[in-house]
């Protein structure tokens, strides 16, 4: 079965991750059938940006979503196509709520 998954990439304690398509079999950083989008929690407020066109395909397909790509493909549906999101405790996230 295919599955939707992020792989990190980065250094140690910097994560940075690819969103991919893989065979359930793989390893995480296993070599993906697609790389579906890109997901940086290091910048603020973090970047997320997501093929939601090729997910749609692979789902089409039968392809399970994980947990959390089935939250980031939430939040860019709400946001748009390429978003920064605010996550809760980021200076963004604190000073909209202050602010708003």
């Amino acid at each position: 079965m295919v599955k939707i998954r992020l792989t990190r990439l980065g250094s140690k304690k910097r994560p940075f991750y690819r969103v991919m398509a893989i065979d359930e079999r793989k390893q995480r950083d296993g070599r993906p059938l697609e790389f579906l989008g890109t997901y940086n929690p290091h910048l603020d407020p973090p970047a997320l940006n997501l093929n939601l066109d090729g997910i749609e395909g692979w789902v089409g397909k039968g392809a399970q979503l994980s947990d959390t790509v089935k939250s980031l493909v939430g939040r860019v549906r709400r946001e748009g196509n390429t978003v920064q999101v605010p996550v809760a405790g980021s200076a963004a996230a604190v000073e909209a709520s202050t602010h708003g």
